[in-house]
């Protein structure tokens, strides 16, 4: 069994749902090399978090950035974090709903995710700054 660990650094986007599998592929390189393993990708910040789901219709993307912006409203009267935005304390809530970590599965050097699964960045903040990722890759080469 082997271990690999990487860090991933995305740049920064707009709120919203974003498909960066093919980010994550790229700057995770030893992943082409594991036959069989787990990837664990971990985010480093408490306003984004990370989720699997639909890669192909970005209507998907778009509707889940509004239900959570419903969900969980900006500038509610029961906050008392408000110091660095309205979008703060929204964004922290909505990180922990959906949560900083997945753990996908390694198949002959590929992710072996589903047909219609793409891993999301959820950026939850009107304007962060880039997003680095944790990727430790355990595995049989």
């Amino acid at each position: 069994m082997i271990w690999d660990q990487t860090f991933i650094e995305l740049a920064p986007l707009p709120r919203g749902f974003h498909l960066v599998t093919n980010e994550i592929i790229a700057q995770a390189p030893e992943l082409t090399n594991c036959e069989v393993g787990l990837l664990h990708l971990f985010i480093q910040h408490t306003s984004a978090s990370l989720a699997v789901n639909e890669n192909a219709d970005p209507d998907v993307r778009g509707d889940l950035e509004r239900h959570f912006n419903v969900m969980v409203p900006e500038n509610a009267p029961y906050y008392e974090h408000v110091m660095e935005g309205p979008d703060d304390m929204p964004a922290h809530i909505k990180s922990i709903l959906i949560g900083p970590s997945l753990m996908l599965p390694v198949n002959h050097g590929r992710l072996a995710l589903g047909t219609w699964q793409g891993v999301y960045l959820c950026e939850h903040r009107d304007r962060a700054d880039g997003r680095r990722i944790v990727a430790t890759l355990q595995g049989r080469w």
